[in-house]
Protein backbone atom coordinates (compact mmCIF):
# COMPACT_ATOMS: atom_id res chain seq x y z
CA UNK A 1 0.00 0.00 0.00
CA UNK A 2 1.23 3.71 -0.95
CA UNK A 3 0.60 6.01 1.43
CA UNK A 4 1.23 10.04 1.53
CA UNK A 5 0.14 12.19 4.99
CA UNK A 6 0.58 16.13 3.46
CA UNK A 7 0.19 18.07 6.18
CA UNK A 8 -1.02 22.13 5.40
CA UNK A 9 0.80 23.69 8.70
CA UNK A 10 1.34 22.51 12.12
CA UNK A 11 2.94 19.97 13.43
CA UNK A 12 6.42 19.65 15.81
CA UNK A 13 7.76 22.16 14.06
CA UNK A 14 5.03 24.74 15.65
CA UNK A 15 4.69 22.74 18.88
CA UNK A 16 5.79 19.41 20.46
CA UNK A 17 2.69 19.92 23.05
CA UNK A 18 0.53 16.87 22.09
CA UNK A 19 2.18 15.32 18.76
CA UNK A 20 -1.96 14.79 17.43
CA UNK A 21 -0.61 14.55 13.31
CA UNK A 22 3.02 12.55 14.43
CA UNK A 23 0.94 10.11 16.62
CA UNK A 24 -1.53 9.33 13.84
CA UNK A 25 1.15 9.01 11.27
CA UNK A 26 2.97 6.55 13.24
CA UNK A 27 -0.30 4.70 14.00
CA UNK A 28 -0.67 4.35 9.68
CA UNK A 29 2.54 2.45 9.82
CA UNK A 30 2.20 -1.30 10.66
CA UNK A 31 5.19 -1.76 12.74
CA UNK A 32 4.91 -0.71 16.72
CA UNK A 33 8.27 1.29 16.40
CA UNK A 34 8.80 2.17 12.51
CA UNK A 35 12.02 4.08 10.88
CA UNK A 36 11.34 7.35 10.36
CA UNK A 37 13.56 9.84 8.28
CA UNK A 38 13.55 13.93 8.18
CA UNK A 39 14.89 15.51 5.36
CA UNK A 40 14.34 19.26 6.38
CA UNK A 41 16.33 20.69 3.36
CA UNK A 42 13.55 23.19 2.60
CA UNK A 43 15.07 25.33 5.73
CA UNK A 44 18.60 24.39 5.35
CA UNK A 45 18.72 21.78 7.77
CA UNK A 46 18.29 24.22 10.41
CA UNK A 47 19.34 22.30 13.91
CA UNK A 48 16.69 23.80 15.95
CA UNK A 49 13.87 21.70 13.31
CA UNK A 50 16.11 18.91 13.47
CA UNK A 51 16.39 18.94 17.41
CA UNK A 52 12.15 19.05 17.70
CA UNK A 53 12.29 16.26 15.21
CA UNK A 54 13.86 14.10 17.56
CA UNK A 55 12.26 15.09 20.57
CA UNK A 56 8.42 14.67 18.96
CA UNK A 57 9.46 11.39 17.59
CA UNK A 58 11.69 9.72 19.77
CA UNK A 59 8.98 10.53 22.45
CA UNK A 60 6.58 8.21 20.24
CA UNK A 61 9.27 5.45 20.00
CA UNK A 62 10.04 5.55 16.39
CA UNK A 63 13.44 4.87 15.23
CA UNK A 64 14.72 8.65 14.42
CA UNK A 65 17.18 10.00 11.85
CA UNK A 66 17.44 12.69 9.39
CA UNK A 67 19.59 13.79 6.36
CA UNK A 68 22.35 16.83 6.13
CA UNK A 69 22.77 17.79 2.97
CA UNK A 70 24.96 20.79 4.14
CA UNK A 71 27.21 18.78 6.09
CA UNK A 72 29.21 15.42 4.81
CA UNK A 73 25.95 13.41 3.30
CA UNK A 74 25.49 9.73 4.44
CA UNK A 75 24.74 7.03 1.30
CA UNK A 76 21.70 8.08 0.31
CA UNK A 77 19.88 4.91 -1.15
CA UNK A 78 20.42 2.05 1.25
CA UNK A 79 19.30 4.91 3.99
CA UNK A 80 16.20 5.86 2.70
CA UNK A 81 15.46 2.18 1.18
CA UNK A 82 15.67 0.88 4.73
CA UNK A 83 12.89 3.42 6.60
CA UNK A 84 9.16 2.89 7.40
CA UNK A 85 8.37 6.72 6.95
CA UNK A 86 10.09 9.93 5.49
CA UNK A 87 8.99 13.10 6.66
CA UNK A 88 9.75 16.30 4.94
CA UNK A 89 9.99 19.51 6.99
CA UNK A 90 8.77 22.98 5.47
CA UNK A 91 11.11 26.34 4.19
CA UNK A 92 12.05 26.78 0.32
CA UNK A 93 10.02 24.60 -1.52
CA UNK A 94 12.10 25.36 -4.90
CA UNK A 95 15.37 25.69 -3.44
CA UNK A 96 14.76 21.74 -1.71
CA UNK A 97 13.41 20.04 -5.03
CA UNK A 98 16.82 21.75 -6.37
CA UNK A 99 19.34 19.82 -3.91
CA UNK A 100 17.29 16.96 -4.03
CA UNK A 101 17.19 16.48 -7.68
CA UNK A 102 21.57 17.39 -7.33
CA UNK A 103 21.76 14.55 -5.41
CA UNK A 104 19.43 12.14 -7.16
CA UNK A 105 17.17 11.92 -4.51
CA UNK A 106 14.57 13.10 -6.20
CA UNK A 107 14.52 9.31 -7.70
CA UNK A 108 15.25 7.53 -4.79
CA UNK A 109 11.93 8.83 -2.83
CA UNK A 110 10.05 7.57 -5.94
CA UNK A 111 11.56 4.12 -5.45
CA UNK A 112 11.16 4.44 -1.70
CA UNK A 113 7.02 5.39 -2.46
CA UNK A 114 6.44 2.44 -5.14
CA UNK A 115 8.18 -0.04 -2.99
CA UNK A 116 5.49 0.89 0.30
CA UNK A 117 7.64 3.28 2.43
CA UNK A 118 5.14 5.84 4.01
CA UNK A 119 5.56 9.86 2.53
CA UNK A 120 4.68 12.55 4.58
CA UNK A 121 5.16 16.11 5.45
CA UNK A 122 4.26 19.62 6.16
CA UNK A 123 4.04 22.48 3.97
CA UNK A 124 7.03 22.21 1.25
CA UNK A 125 6.66 18.37 2.46
CA UNK A 126 3.47 18.28 1.57
CA UNK A 127 3.24 19.73 -1.57
CA UNK A 128 6.19 18.30 -2.91
CA UNK A 129 4.64 15.34 -3.46
CA UNK A 130 2.35 16.53 -6.20
CA UNK A 131 2.70 17.10 -10.41
CA UNK A 132 2.45 21.24 -9.25
CA UNK A 133 2.68 23.13 -5.59
CA UNK A 134 1.68 26.55 -4.54
CA UNK A 135 4.79 28.07 -2.91
CA UNK A 136 5.97 31.54 -1.51
CA UNK A 137 9.31 30.20 -2.10
CA UNK A 138 9.76 33.81 -3.69
CA UNK A 139 9.94 36.74 -0.72
CA UNK A 140 7.19 38.83 -2.91
CA UNK A 141 4.76 36.89 -4.59
CA UNK A 142 3.22 33.44 -4.61
CA UNK A 143 3.75 31.15 -7.76
CA UNK A 144 3.21 27.14 -8.78
CA UNK A 145 5.82 25.25 -9.72
CA UNK A 146 6.86 22.26 -10.76
CA UNK A 147 6.99 19.06 -8.27
CA UNK A 148 7.70 15.78 -8.25
CA UNK A 149 4.62 14.47 -9.72
CA UNK A 150 4.19 11.03 -7.29
CA UNK A 151 0.55 11.99 -7.05
CA UNK A 152 -1.76 14.03 -9.99
CA UNK A 153 -3.07 17.74 -9.13
CA UNK A 154 -2.17 21.09 -8.35
CA UNK A 155 -1.59 21.80 -3.93
CA UNK A 156 -1.93 24.51 -2.17
CA UNK A 157 -0.91 24.40 1.95
CA UNK A 158 -1.99 27.18 4.66
CA UNK A 159 -4.90 27.79 2.53
CA UNK A 160 -6.57 29.25 5.82
CA UNK A 161 -3.71 30.38 7.29
CA UNK A 162 -1.43 32.60 4.73
CA UNK A 163 -3.47 35.93 3.74
CA UNK A 164 -1.99 35.78 0.11
CA UNK A 165 -3.02 31.86 -0.89
CA UNK A 166 -6.72 32.46 -0.94
CA UNK A 167 -6.70 35.29 -3.65
CA UNK A 168 -3.61 33.61 -5.21
CA UNK A 169 -5.81 30.55 -6.10
CA UNK A 170 -8.60 32.39 -7.37
CA UNK A 171 -6.81 34.57 -9.70
CA UNK A 172 -5.16 31.29 -10.80
CA UNK A 173 -8.79 29.78 -11.47
CA UNK A 174 -10.41 32.12 -13.26
CA UNK A 175 -7.56 33.19 -15.47
CA UNK A 176 -7.96 29.81 -16.70
CA UNK A 177 -4.10 29.25 -15.61
CA UNK A 178 -5.43 25.95 -13.74
CA UNK A 179 -8.38 23.83 -13.57
CA UNK A 180 -8.78 22.72 -9.87
CA UNK A 181 -6.48 22.79 -6.70
CA UNK A 182 -5.99 20.88 -3.88
CA UNK A 183 -6.27 23.21 -0.59
CA UNK A 184 -5.18 22.18 2.77
CA UNK A 185 -5.96 24.45 5.90
CA UNK A 186 -3.71 24.55 8.61
CA UNK A 187 -3.72 22.00 11.33
CA UNK A 188 -5.22 19.73 8.70
CA UNK A 189 -3.42 16.83 6.54
CA UNK A 190 -4.55 15.23 3.61
CA UNK A 191 -4.04 11.59 3.89
CA UNK A 192 -3.73 9.89 0.06
CA UNK A 193 -3.95 5.97 0.06
CA UNK A 194 -2.79 4.42 -3.21
CA UNK A 195 -2.56 8.00 -4.97
CA UNK A 196 -6.13 8.72 -3.94
CA UNK A 197 -7.42 11.20 -1.38
CA UNK A 198 -9.04 9.22 1.55
CA UNK A 199 -8.96 11.47 5.03
CA UNK A 200 -8.95 14.96 5.53
CA UNK A 201 -7.54 14.66 9.10
CA UNK A 202 -7.92 17.63 11.49
CA UNK A 203 -5.87 18.22 14.11
CA UNK A 204 -6.54 21.47 15.96
CA UNK A 205 -9.03 23.19 17.99
CA UNK A 206 -10.83 24.40 15.65
CA UNK A 207 -12.44 22.41 12.22
CA UNK A 208 -10.51 22.54 9.77
CA UNK A 209 -10.49 20.52 6.35
CA UNK A 210 -8.97 20.02 2.57
CA UNK A 211 -10.98 20.90 -0.44
CA UNK A 212 -10.73 20.86 -4.41
CA UNK A 213 -11.33 24.11 -5.52
CA UNK A 214 -12.66 24.67 -8.87
CA UNK A 215 -14.12 28.17 -10.91
CA UNK A 216 -17.64 27.08 -12.20
CA UNK A 217 -20.11 29.11 -13.57
CA UNK A 218 -18.07 32.01 -12.65
CA UNK A 219 -18.19 31.47 -9.25
CA UNK A 220 -15.24 29.66 -7.21
CA UNK A 221 -16.76 26.47 -5.37
CA UNK A 222 -14.77 24.48 -2.68
CA UNK A 223 -15.56 20.61 -2.56
CA UNK A 224 -14.66 18.39 0.26
CA UNK A 225 -12.41 15.50 -1.09
CA UNK A 226 -12.20 13.30 1.76
CA UNK A 227 -13.60 11.82 4.67
CA UNK A 228 -12.90 14.20 7.33
CA UNK A 229 -11.18 12.38 10.48
CA UNK A 230 -11.04 14.27 14.12
CA UNK A 231 -7.78 13.39 15.67
CA UNK A 232 -8.09 13.36 19.55
CA UNK A 233 -5.02 11.81 20.22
Amino acid sequence: MKQIIAIGGGGFGRTIKDLKIEKYIKSHCTKPNPKICFIPTATGDDQGYIDNFYKAFDELGCKTSHINFFKRTIDLRSHILDQDIIYVGGGNTKSMLAVWKEWGLDLLLKEAYESGIMMSGVSAGAICWFEKGITDSWANNQATIDCLGFVQGICCPHYDEEPERIPYVRDILTNNKIDSCLAIEGYTALHLINDEPAFSVSFGDDKTNCYEVTFKNHEVMHNNIAKTVKVNL
